[in-house]
């Protein structure tokens, strides 16, 4: 319960940090790659010592790592286009109500039990969600763009489960977690250095800066959501529900206090419906309990 908690609160600072980055006119793209390398320092300056050699022989772990480097980087670049092509506002739903094709694949693929409550509770969540996240008057000239990001985005977290459960081996979660993201900050560096190149790209210092300060929530979202899989005791799509409705509830109260921004009756029904999902899948959780 509490890796699920502070990688809610992780998640959640990225998105203020994103904010910040606004405010104080960031290179987005380089703060992003610069701090995919600092959340691989952080894994490895904290979880080293769990390196097990025998993970040099297992290769499940490593096509894993690299498949979540690749949708990492791949996923923030359609982001980045749609964005400015279809909105943010259409972009962002897209990306957050991806969590539907993940826990739609757990239930599925690991033939989890379900109940009443479970089906209410995830309907809640969607609709929170979606209330929270959607504003009228967006553009949508690159649909496939937007399926993309659904599709991708709900892939990319049913990847990190599936790592979790079956391919990790004597690989840690920390250090699976690091060297994935090391992997994107790799591949994002070598774009980078085309962009310096053809000149569509200027290296500031400040960019640096502000990847380190991201790089240390991004790790620990990542790595804490991994890990409450396995310690929460919850079904794993309770987790991902859970997890996701409580980053959309706390981002959109720091975006009311911190930055102003308008809490619309749209939003607030939105974050009265995602309380309720939490407080439901709360209870369908205990009710399996229960019930075995």
């Amino acid at each position: 319960m509490i890796a699920l908690i502070f990688s809610v609160i992780s998640s959640s600072l990225i998105f203020v940090l994103f904010k910040l980055f606004d405010r104080y006119k960031i290179d987005t793209f380089q703060a992003i790659v610069f701090n995919y390398f600092m959340a691989f320092i952080i894994g490895f300056s904290l979880y080293g010592n769990q390196w097990n050699p025998k993970s040099m022989d297992e290769t499940g772990w490593m096509v894993y790592a690299a498949i979540s480097a690749i949708l990492f980087i791949g996923l923030f670049f359609v982001m980045a286009k749609s964005a400015q092509i279809n909105g943010v506002a259409s972009t962002s739903v897209a990306v957050k109500m991806s969590m539907a094709i993940s826990i739609i694949l757990m239930i599925v693929g690991y033939s989890e039990s379900f109940n009443i409550l479970k089906i209410i509770g995830i309907l809640f969540a969607i609709l929170g969600v979606f209330l929270v996240s959607y504003s009228k008057g967006s553009k949508t000239n690159a649909t496939w763009m937007l399926l993309l990001l659904f599709f991708g985005s709900g892939a990319l977290d049913f990847t990190l489960n599936y790592v979790q459960n079956y391919e990790l081996g004597s690989m840690s979660t920390a250090l699976f977690s690091a060297i994935g993201l090391g992997m994107a900050g790799i591949i994002g560096f070598l774009i980078l250095i085309v962009k310096f190149i053809n000149g569509s790209s200027k290296f500031h210092i400040k960019n640096v800066i502000a990847g380190i300060f991201l790089g240390i929530p991004n790790f620990f979202s990542i790595y804490l959501l991994i890990l409450s899989y396995s310690t929460t005791g919850w079904q794993d799509s309770t987790v991902l529900a859970i997890t996701n409705v409580s980053v959309v509830l706390l981002s959109s109260l720091l975006g009311f206090i911190a930055f102003k921004e308008n809490a619309s009756k749209q939003k607030i029904i939105g974050l009265i419906s995602a309380i309720l999902a939490i407080g439901i899948l709360y209870l369908a959780n205990n009710w399996n309990i229960t019930n075995k």
